[in-house]
């Protein structure tokens, strides 16, 4: 074949004077006709490449591989990006060079994603019929092909796992949820992303309950375990820290009390002398104004009105900074001494 100056070539042909050092070894594999004209390439030399038992094949419109034989999971999941990329509405007039930020916003998610976030309750990628790409809500895409566009009005950070932008383990399983049908692989999921460390049970309600998927079977019930086996290992971690930290112990487990008055809530411990109460937050919540939130604020701050200091830390800060916790903990109770003294509370076991 020849080029327009009559020139030989072949898929060993060098695409341009320009070196493609620059790229990395997939992006070199995987092109999209834009950056295949960058580097010299007409549309003409492309289709023609592209032909029965030519060294190259389109796999997704615009995208090509630059090979023969079936793509890697590698090239698939960069396919898509470059394909979305290149199809959404208001792309830079000049898309950006090398490696940073390639793929805009958007990431992989579903089924893909926990692959790659070592699920084993995912099947391996090229199994995967689909990979979903996250986008936000403004891209105009259709499914094509392997790639399925999941279009979002909040975009989260990515993870770069092996060099691909992918989605948080919450989000991605929600994603993933919301295609499937089998209930066993539903529970292994969500049952994998809490027990495996994954992420928290409160973290996955909420992205659960954006994506309006707790009404679905087995979803609730699974979450409602998860949930209670997540406060109980809480719980485990505040026993453990005020051990630890030797800390004085505290009545564990108490409803609170105005004398004569209406119950004040339950706390996980309560120091009496000290007026300090530690309640473990696991409320799942969608945003910070909601009334589970609302509620929960305006009894924290009726007891601190009573004169009593509330700690709320979460089992990630239980699970990850106990240390700093129990400093916390020890400095609230060091400083109820410079506080005035606060109501007289009734304490009940729960």
């Amino acid at each position: 074949m020849r080029d327009g100056n009559g020139r030989v070539m072949n898929h060993e042909t060098p695409l341009s004077p320009r070196p493609l050092h620059h790229l990395s070894d997939v992006r070199h594999r995987v092109m999209t006709s834009r950056r295949l004209r960058e580097h010299g390439v007409p549309a003409s030399e492309i289709a023609a490449r592209c032909h029965p038992g030519g060294p190259w094949q389109q796999l997704l419109p615009g995208v090509y591989l630059l090979h023969t034989g079936p793509a890697t999971s590698e090239e698939r999941l960069h396919a898509a990006l470059m394909y979305t990329r290149a199809r959404a509405q208001a792309i830079p007039a000049q898309a950006p060079r090398g490696d940073e930020a390639p793929y805009g916003e958007a990431m992989i998610t579903g089924l893909a994603a926990l692959a790659l976030h070592r699920f084993t309750s995912a099947p391996p990628l090229l199994r995967l019929e689909h990979i979903d790409v996250l986008v936000p809500h403004t891209r105009r895409l259709r499914a094509t092909g392997f790639v399925r566009p999941v279009r979002t009005h909040s975009v989260p950070r990515p993870r770069l796992l092996t060099g691909v932008p992918v989605a948080p383990v919450p989000r991605a399983v929600a994603d993933a949820v919301a295609h499937l049908t089998d209930p066993d692989r539903i529970r292994r999921l969500l049952t994998e992303a809490v027990r495996s460390g994954h992420c928290e049970a409160t973290r996955l309600h909420r992205e659960l309950a954006r994506a309006r998927l707790l009404d679905r079977a087995p979803v609730a019930a699974v979450l409602d375990a998860l949930l209670a086996e997540g406060r109980a290992a809480a719980e485990d971690r505040l026993y453990a820290m005020v051990a630890a930290a030797a800390l004085p112990a505290p009545l564990w487990n108490v409803e609170l009390l105005l004398p004569g008055g209406p119950s004040l809530g339950t706390v996980d411990a309560y120091w009496p002398d000290h007026g300090v109460a530690v309640e473990i937050d696991t409320r799942p919540r969608l945003r910070r104004d909601d009334p589970v939130h609302d509620e929960a604020a305006r009894r924290h701050e009726h007891l601190e009105q009573l004169g009593l200091a509330v700690l709320a830390p979460t089992p990630r800060q239980l699970r990850e900074s106990p240390e700093q916790l129990a400093d916390v903990v020890r400095s609230t109770l060091l400083a109820s001494a410079e506080r005035a003294p606060g109501a007289y509370v009734v304490v009940l076991p729960r």
